[in-house]
């Protein structure tokens, strides 16, 4: 391996999956709980409802589906991207815009060549994690492009 060539592996940490979900549900509750209370007639608000708990419940279980086909994420300093999937293949995978690396967290949104979105909520320490210093020098080049 050349010295201008590394890789850096993150395993999604199970709590934020939790954390990433449960704010999703709380958001979708919310949200209903704001239409009920708009000044509109009563088949307006009901029918807003519908829709929001419909959009909302899909969003969450494209994101559900998507914890569930990604067991890691690697990404290399030329800019690849793969993710392992629940067959333990590593499928590639596209940068998508949304997606953001700060010191301690990063949320990458993800989209592999069989079209499944994946968005993952990572945490880390530079000091104490190699991977997680190596997401930040990657980030500088891949992260600036997008």
């Amino acid at each position: 391996m050349s010295s201008n060539s590394y890789s850096t592996c993150l395993v999604p940490d199970p709590w934020l999956r939790i954390a990433v979900l449960t704010s999703g549900r709380l958001l979708l509750a919310a949200g209903l709980i704001l239409i009920l209370t708009l000044e509109l007639g009563v088949a307006l608000r009901a029918a807003a409802c519908l829709a929001w708990y419909l959009a909302g419940s899909r969003e969450l279980a494209r994101i559900e589906r998507g914890f569930e086909s990604c067991l890691a994420i690697r990404l290399s300093s030329e800019g690849e991207i793969a993710v392992l999937n629940s067959d333990l293949e590593w499928l590639p995978a596209t940068l998508q815009d949304g997606s953001m690396v700060l010191r301690n967290i990063a949320w990458l949104r993800l989209k592999t060549a069989a079209g499944e979105n994946i968005v993952e909520l990572l945490r880390g320490q530079t000091r104490q994690s190699q991977n997680w210093r190596r997401l930040q020098v990657i980030w500088r080049h891949i992260g600036a492009e997008g």
